[in-house]
């Protein structure tokens, strides 16, 4: 039986995509550089830093700034999207979110949060969750974003856990490969066309105690 749940935020637990996106977009419109929402798909699950190194390539200006600059260019980046979130409140939660959470405290089971966002304990704290959770990997800790492994190994080693003892939930292609590359057992929000051949559900609804369950028996009778 899995011992413990390591969980993305955006896209997962809530839907702060939009503001990210909103953010970047913002910050792009004052460097010169257009974003669309097609192109945003690149940076849903992957660090400030590598989202940023992305908009500039895609913007041909990458040598335009020095490292100092790229440094203030995320932080204001981040100072838009803080302003943003400060309107989340517990009924963004998505729907079954909260009931799973309570399913799992009750079952002993471990939650963490992979979330590549630096606001995560924030946001979590606005969504009133932050209790839910056993632990909360700090992204700046690790070596490397998604799609690394990292953020999924320091989650599991925040609640005593290997990777292996875990599920881990996520809705981002990056994500999805970071989950696998860590040894934890993918779970995917979303299609089979972005996130592969996973056990998926299409809405977080969906993601209840048993189907954890059953996903992590099916797995490991094969």
């Amino acid at each position: 039986m899995f011992k413990g749940v390591l969980f993305d935020l955006d896209g997962v637990i809530t839907d702060t995509a939009e503001y990210h996106y909103k953010a970047w977009k913002k910050l792009g419109a004052e460097i010169g550089v257009t974003i669309d929402r097609q192109f945003n798909e690149q940076l849903k699950g992957v660090s400030r830093e590598d989202s940023l190194a992305r908009l500039l390539a895609h913007g041909g200006v990458s040598d335009q700034f020095t490292a100092a600059q790229k440094q203030e260019l995320a932080a204001r980046k981040n100072d838009y999207y803080v302003e943003m979130i400060q309107q989340v409140t517990p009924q963004d939660v998505y729907p079954g979110i909260k009931h799973l959470l309570e399913q799992l405290k009750q079952a002993g089971i471990k939650c963490s949060l992979a979330s590549a966002s630096k606001n995560g304990p924030f946001l979590l704290e606005k969504m009133e969750l932050t209790e839910a959770f056993d632990a909360i990997a700090d992204p700046s800790k690790v070596a490397h974003g998604k799609p690394a492994p990292d953020i999924f190994i320091l989650a599991a080693k925040e609640v005593d856990l290997t990777p292996q003892d875990c599920i881990g939930i996520e809705d981002a292609q990056a994500g999805i490969e970071a989950i696998i590359k860590s040894g934890a057992h993918p779970i995917g929000v979303g299609t089979k066309e972005v996130l592969g051949d996973i056990p998926l559900v299409h809405s977080t609804r969906d993601l209840t105690y048993d189907f954890l369950k059953d996903v992590w028996q099916k797995e490991n009778t094969l």
